[in-house]
């Protein structure tokens, strides 16, 4: 980890964790639905227009079309904006590619996720995707924190068999990562130490938990920091050792706090050991505005975060 990793936008990972799958002899084949320049597949589509396909405003018929390739033994990754995948398409994703077989070998890469999408407005602020792919019972979820974790993390996904879920984002975001790093599906990744409290985040909310935890250092807080990119299956070991180790947990997330991250990790303490926890999320609906500012109106910020950590500390017992 250093900061001189330059900035840049997860969603502009895509094509090359694709490139590299083909160039280690993965048989990918990649669609996408009219929003290419979006998503960044168009770059894989000029390198490789044999694997590549286009099926213009029809969503639906790209995730029957995936199920069909995935049958024939391909590996078939669809990609739009979050608010379309799975937001338009949810029923196909569940009946063609969650339900047969135990589920196809479909890699949905979603991009514009959660609120940073920033001046499309509301409509396309996707902040319920995780909660309906984590529904789709043999999926794996996936919300990496920069561009270095998202291209390793498609590359992951393209060589299993299991259908999957990886959000990207639109802005150009901090760098967290090398190429010494290595991306594991359902692994998590510490950042910081900490002994007071842990704030587990994924995706943007990670560089946001660093800085959270810079300003609890300043109160004599140690606050550990934890990026848990694989949502599903979740690192359940990592979860249990920081509420053992600092006894208060908050999560962050760029979604709102019912059944994304906040969700899992509940779940894992309430089954395993029981310990206080905050949830920052979206809580309403948004706004145009620009992707930094959004941040501010939806209260997804270090202020946030670091007020969420002293609230579960101050439920120790």
């Amino acid at each position: 980890m250093t900061s001189t990793i330059p900035a840049a936008a997860t969603r502009e990972a895509y094509p090359f964790g694709l490139i590299q799958l083909v160039e280690e002899g993965v048989d990918v084949v990649a669609i996408d639905a009219d929003l290419s320049v979006s998503t960044m597949g168009y770059q894989f589509g000029e390198k490789y227009p044999d694997r590549w396909h286009t099926v213009g405003v029809a969503e639906q018929n790209m995730v029957g079309i995936a199920a069909g390739l995935a049958a024939s033994g391909k590996v078939a990754f669809i990609a739009s904006f979050a608010a379309f995948l799975p937001g338009r398409c949810y029923d196909q994703l569940r009946t063609s590619v969650a339900q047969p077989r135990g589920g196809m070998n479909v890699k949905c890469v979603a991009s514009h996720g959660g609120v940073t999408v920033g001046e499309d407005g509301m409509s396309a602020q996707a902040i319920e995707d995780l909660a309906l792919a984590t529904s789709l019972i043999p999926f794996d979820v996936i919300v990496p924190a920069d561009f270095e974790e998202t291209k390793q993390a498609v590359v992951a996904v393209g060589k299993t068999t299991r259908p999957a879920y990886v959000r990207t984002g639109r802005p150009k975001i901090a760098g967290l990562y090398d190429s010494s790093y290595r991306f594991e599906i359902g692994k998590s990744s510490q950042l910081q130490a900490g002994t007071d409290v842990t704030l587990i985040a994924c995706g943007v909310m990670v560089d946001v938990s660093l800085k959270a935890a810079a300003l609890l250092a300043n109160e004599g807080v140690s606050a550990r920091v934890v990026n848990m990119a694989t949502i599903k299956p979740i690192d359940r070991a990592a979860v249990l050792a920081a509420a053992r180790e600092t006894g208060a947990i908050v999560t962050a997330e760029e979604h709102q706090t019912h059944g994304g991250l906040g969700t899992a990790v509940a779940r894992v303490l309430a089954e395993e050991l029981p310990t206080p926890i905050a949830f920052v999320g979206v809580d309403r609906y948004g706004t145009s505005g620009k992707w930094d500012e959004l941040l501010g109106y939806f209260h997804l910020t270090p202020e946030r975060v670091a007020q969420a950590a002293r609230e579960a500390i101050a439920r120790k017992r």
